[in-house]
């Protein structure tokens, strides 16, 4: 995965105080991110096989669903 940036942190801030955190630290906000923009790719890369599989170059939410299913 690239270093670019694709989810901003306060993001991750939102996420942990909804979730119940009264305080997160940075590392604990780029943490967060980091394991979820692995798990974001993995499944985009299972959705894009899908379309492709079903013969298809558009990635319908139906792939994304299924891939995250797996």
């Amino acid at each position: 995965m690239s270093t670019q940036k694709l989810l901003p942190l306060a993001a991750m801030e939102k996420i942990l105080k909804n979730c119940g955190a009264e305080r997160a630290s940075d590392k604990a906000k780029a943490a967060l991110k980091d394991v979820i923009e692995d798990i974001a790719a993995d499944i985009a890369e299972r959705a894009v096989k899908l379309s492709v599989h079903s013969g298809r170059v558009t990635v319908k939410s139906e792939d994304v669903k299924l891939a995250s299913k797996y």
